[in-house]
């Protein structure tokens, strides 16, 4: 088993879990997070696009100051022949070649129970 952890823009999420939705998988785990990468300060151009516009304004405002930057955390385990379709899947969504597009990371997970009837390995997954 492999958990599959990206760190997405905040208005990629919709489009993310949709696409991972359409390649068949439906649960996961999103968080609020915060942060930056090494491309925070980057001038980002504006974009036609009002959402990307209000958060290419907003990483503005919080790197202007040395700020973390908001940005979405998914979290998702399953079997590991499934990472190579959920990591495929993230990349297709999120990528623009511009600073701030994210990263996934790909984690071992050692055991999976399931709380209510004590079942346990890949058979308590859902996914």
């Amino acid at each position: 088993m492999k958990e599959v952890v990206a760190v997405i823009r905040v208005n990629m999420i919709n489009k993310t879990k949709n696409a991972l939705a359409e390649a068949g998988i439906s649960s996961m785990h999103v968080k609020d997070v915060m942060g930056r990468g090494n491309g925070y300060l980057a001038v980002l151009e504006q974009s036609e696009n009002d959402a990307e516009r209000h958060w290419r304004e907003q990483i503005n405002e919080y790197a202007s100051v040395g700020r973390l930057i908001p940005k979405r955390k998914i979290s998702i385990v399953v079997p590991d022949h499934l990472v190579p379709k959920i990591v495929d899947t993230v990349i297709a969504v999120n990528q623009t070649g511009k600073s701030g597009d994210g990263k996934i990371f790909v984690c071992p997970v050692a055991e999976s129970i399931r709380i209510r009837d004590g079942a346990a390995g890949t058979e308590v997954l859902d996914y």
